[in-house]
């Protein structure tokens, strides 16, 4: 139909529908509440707002996954202590899981608050290099649920990248909630006019985790949002006395390997499981920093290059979102 955008959420019943705005699909779009008035669409002001604001940031990158627990909070925390590793970046996190915000424990900021200055809101600091923005940080106690329908969901996060003092920023790393809902077309349609470089999809190699994964993929290619690439998360257990590695998740349809060459996209790598990274995040310190020397660590390091060189190639090609 003529009148669906092209980012529109699947099963949109088009603007002129006398059902634009009231019907289910509608849910947790920013542009519901201007479909359901009839009033004509006039684009949300907040995009160009938002453009200003991301045009200090160089590099956004969006940690997705279809399936719950597969370590895309863990992930997101050691991507960007990895590129923070180089004093000389600038890394930002923003935690857009809005219901279950783990990064502020995973990065040892827990019971830390946002300050508001003439700039806008400051994110809290790991380092001089690192800082992040969670809803975490608005809660009276990290016990506190979250109970939010779509619309409100969608104004926090316009909020977090309208008016976060993000400043002069190497990279933004997103982290999102599990799924293809509210969060990610909130996410997605803010961002879509300030050349975001892509997507890293999370999963771990058993097909109950792939067969969710698939369904992201299958969203990122209807949004126009490039895929960087899937890391396999829980890639076989290394013992930290021995070194020898067990299957853990076993990988009974090839996992995220052949996923990955089966749908055509890149493969970054396998993270395999170490019970020394979930103490670090339980406790807030770098795996790097603590356990230099395991299989994981050199692993990260490797997703992260080739992440940083994919962002830094000359003559990138600039995403083609739709900014309607």
């Amino acid at each position: 139909m003529a009148d669906v955008p092209e980012n529109a959420p699947e099963h949109c019943p088009g603007t002129q529908s006398e059902s634009a705005g009231k019907v289910s699909a509608c849910q947790g779009c920013p542009n519901q509440n201007i479909c359901a008035s009839g009033l004509p669409q006039a684009p949300d002001p907040a995009v160009e707002e938002i453009k200003e604001r991301m045009s200090s940031v160089k590099h956004k990158i969006l940690v997705l996954s279809g399936k719950g627990g597969v370590g895309k909070s863990t992930f997101t925390a050691h991507l960007a202590r990895g590129l923070a590793r180089d004093e000389n970046t600038q890394v930002a996190v923003l935690d857009i899981d809005i219901c279950g915000p783990s990064i502020p424990r995973v990065m040892g900021l827990e019971g830390e608050q946002v300050h508001q200055s003439g700039s806008g809101w400051s994110p809290v600091y790991v380092e001089d290099n690192l800082s992040v923005m969670s809803v975490g940080f608005l809660l009276s106690s990290p016990d506190d649920a979250v109970i939010w329908r779509g619309p409100k969901k969608n104004g926090l996060i316009k909020q977090f990248l309208r008016d976060v003092d993000w400043g002069d920023t190497d990279y933004l790393i997103v982290d999102t909630p599990p799924g293809t809902s509210d969060e990610h077309l909130s996410i997605v349609q803010y961002l879509s006019c300030t050349n975001v470089d892509g997507a890293v999809l999370v999963t771990t190699p058993q097909e109950i985790s792939l067969m969710d994964v698939r369904k992201e993929i299958n969203f990122c290619q209807k949004v126009n949002l490039p895929i960087l690439g899937v890391v396999e998360n829980m890639s076989g257990f290394v013992c930290p006395k021995c070194k020898n590695e067990s299957q853990i998740f076993p990988p009974t349809t090839g996992g995220a390997e052949k996923m990955a060459d089966d749908l055509k996209i890149p493969f970054l790598g396998k993270l395999p499981l170490d019970p020394r990274i979930g103490k670090c995040c339980d406790e807030g310190t770098s795996f790097f920093e603590e356990v230099p020397d395991s299989p994981a660590t050199q692993s990260y390091l490797s997703i992260i290059s080739k992440l940083r060189k994919y962002c830094q190639k000359d003559g990138q090609t600039e995403s083609s979102m739709d900014c309607s």
